[in-house]
């Protein structure tokens, strides 16, 4: 057998459905292409179709909002996150990377390792988060610890990331379905024997707690943003981007406003019942030790797929972060197993070590995150779609004396500046900006942080030198270095 007849064989067995994934960071070739869109749908459906959202919901009210004008404000805030999130999820059957290795067009391939840092401490937060969360519903289900509880979630967790892309989707079509019954039977335990009608009725409309729920909201889909093209980027070149971006936004932004309409009704009607108690109020809704065990374990399979998505996502920024140093294109089995189980660790640690007080902080963690990512969405989608319009040079990517050189100054010091230009209007626990307090204590960051950045790098930018096409890696030798 030749030389070239051996590489075709080693290809054909790459492109060979496996359970475990071979991918990493490296480019998917069209041989192992495959998924449809409904799976995106589903995908992002039953991501959103969890507990944390139902909180973050409930603080529209919580923090000061009526029923009718929380959940407009939520609905106007999923729709602007969300058409964000579902840009960049739209990017991957075209590219067929992960999402930040783009980032490396914008900041250059050194550069983009700031970002990439970043997107790590998200995963990690938004893990413990979950595994608090999910450790309080297994515990309950299992007659276990709660500490105990979080290892064993922790364990299935490394397992389904270890496994991969296909094993993440089938989560996402499972937990889509459970979620969706589960919440029918939930909205009908909430609302039975309430006057809906009247608790609608009572509107008192403030900019400030209208905002509010906007930021709620959007910063939840655009907080997608890092990770949303590494669950599309196997399917097929020639899937529509206008098809990827309706499936992956409407299933986020109909899961996540299903979930925080939820919250936002519980608040109202159960008040200090709801507070602070929320797993153990919606067990509460069920009618019987079954079907409060099978709402315990809804809420631990809702967090068990997005912490998945989390540690699944870390591994592409830590991937991202070691071989922009290396130059390769791809790490080994081993490294990525490695990988998954750092980021799980410290998930695990922090979950443990802030199990009473994690909650408390949550939402001043959602929302002074975005300081950090709306200014790197807004570069990256500018970029991507009216700067080079699609025409990346993937190989380039991976070679740091490449057409995208180790750093790109002009990227890097925008991405700066639209973290800078939030500040004055950030209002969290850490830190309050001097422009918070005219504007009626509400943070309206994340929409300075996205048109301040946009029209900057467009500015600045627009007359880069992009290629005059999509310049793809050469299939055959991307296909060896998996197999390798």
């Amino acid at each position: 057998m030749t030389a070239d007849q051996n590489a075709r064989t080693r290809a054909a067995r790459t492109s060979a459905p496996t359970l475990m994934e071979r991918r990493s960071i490296d480019y998917i070739p069209d041989a192992e292409r495959h998924g449809s869109l409904s799976s995106q749908f589903t995908l992002w459906l039953g991501a959103n179709l969890q507990v944390t959202a139902v909180v973050t919901g409930a603080l529209a009210v919580v923090l000061g909002g009526d029923v009718f004008w929380s959940l407009v404000g939520l609905f106007a805030g999923q729709l602007a996150g969300g058409t964000v999130m579902a840009l960049h999820g739209a990017q991957g059957p075209r590219l067929g990377l992960p999402q930040m290795i783009s980032s490396r067009v914008q900041f250059g391939v050194y550069g983009a390792i700031l970002p990439l840092a970043l997107a790590c401490v998200m995963y990690v937060g938004f893990s413990a988060g979950g595994m608090v969360l999910a450790g309080q519903a297994l515990g309950q289900l299992l007659r276990i610890a709660n500490g105990s509880a979080i290892l064993l979630f922790a364990a299935l967790v490394v397992m389904l990331a270890a496994l991969g892309y296909r094993t993440i989707h089938a989560m996402g079509r499972i937990s889509s379905l459970v979620g969706v019954l589960a919440f029918l039977y939930l909205f009908a335990s909430l609302l039975h024997g309430n006057d809906i009608g009247a608790l609608l009725q009572r509107r008192h409309f403030t900019m400030a707690s209208f905002l509010l729920a906007m930021s709620l909201s959007a910063s939840w889909q655009i907080a997608y943003g890092p990770y949303v093209a590494d669950y599309s980027r196997y399917l097929p070149r020639a899937t529509p981007a206008l098809g990827t971006f309706l499936a992956v936004g409407v299933g986020s932004v109909a899961g996540a406003q299903i979930s925080m309409t939820f919250g936002v009704f519980a608040a109202a009607l159960a008040g200090d019942r709801f507070a602070g108690h929320e797993v153990a109020f919606i067990v509460g809704l069920g009618a019987s030790g079954a079907v409060a065990a099978l709402l315990y374990f809804t809420i631990a399979l809702g967090k068990l797929t997005i912490t998945t998505l989390n540690a699944y996502g870390s591994v592409m920024s830590v991937a991202a972060i070691l071989t922009g140093f290396s130059g390769r294109r791809a790490i080994s089995g081993r490294t990525r197993l490695c990988c998954i189980l750092l980021m799980v660790g410290l998930s695990t640690a922090l979950a443990l070590a802030g199990e009473r007080a994690f909650l408390r902080e949550f939402s001043a963690f959602l929302l002074f995150l975005l300081a950090f990512f709306t200014p790197w969405s807004a570069i990256n989608l500018v970029d991507y779609y009216f700067v080079t319009r699609e025409r990346y040079d993937v190989p380039a990517l991976f070679d740091p004396d490449g057409r995208y050189g180790r750093w790109n100054l002009a990227g890097i010091a925008i991405y700066a500046l639209g973290v800078l230009v939030q500040l004055p209007f950030i209002a969290t626990p850490f830190y309050t900006g001097a422009l918070v307090a005219p504007l009626g204590d509400v943070d309206i960051s994340w929409i300075i942080g996205l048109a301040v950045p946009a029209a900057l790098y467009y500015v600045a930018c627009r007359a880069g030198m992009a290629p005059a096409a999509l310049i793809l890696p050469d299939e055959l030798g991307s296909a060896e270095r998996a197999g390798g």
